[in-house]
């Protein structure tokens, strides 16, 4: 699916808006102001947000059902979509790393206090979120998906591990 859009000119509020409409959508941005979406059922929220979006701050916007016409062009969207999605894989790797290191931090200080574990398991579930959204966006078998699910899991791991050092501190 394609969309297409204008927006007032003049106003950066509402480029940005549209901006980050887009970005949390997953669409893959083709040109300044058309966008890409897989045409499957799980993408159509995201262009009906962008849409609003939009809509919402005074632009116009069409969307189309679109179909590369040669095997090149087709092959070209899914290895640009490929290659943003293993972007995002790699960035949600390299911020679950920094939570093991984070953890780590913590048990060489010994600062085993409940703030910090809050902190430490509100991190691990805006982690996880994270990663079920590019999952979602996935679609086409991008790399670097199993090197984030390692580490996410090393992330649940040291948090496993923080709030076992947590209780004990507190209970024992």
């Amino acid at each position: 699916m394609l969309l297409t859009y204008r927006l007032p000119t003049g106003r950066s509020s509402a480029r940005v808006a549209v901006w980050r409409e887009v970005r949390r959508s997953g669409a893959l941005q083709l040109q300044k102001s058309v966008v890409a979406f897989p045409d499957t059922h799980d993408f159509r929220p995201g262009v009906a947000r962008v849409q609003a979006a939009v809509r919402e701050v005074g632009g116009s916007v069409v969307a189309l059902r679109a179909e590369p016409l040669d095997g090149e062009d087709a092959a070209g969207l899914d290895a640009a979509w490929n290659e943003a999605r293993a972007a995002e894989y790699t960035e949600l790797a390299a911020e679950c790393e920094k939570l093991v290191a984070e953890i780590d931090k913590e048990f060489a200080k010994e600062k085993f206090t409940l703030a910090e574990l809050d902190e430490e398991e509100a991190e691990l579930e805006k982690l996880r979120s994270w990663h079920e959204r590019v999952r979602a966006r996935d679609v086409h078998g991008a790399e670097g998906a199993s090197a984030a699910d390692a580490a996410l899991i090393r992330a649940t791991e040291a948090v496993s591990r923080f709030t076992e050092a947590v209780f004990n501190r507190t209970h024992g």
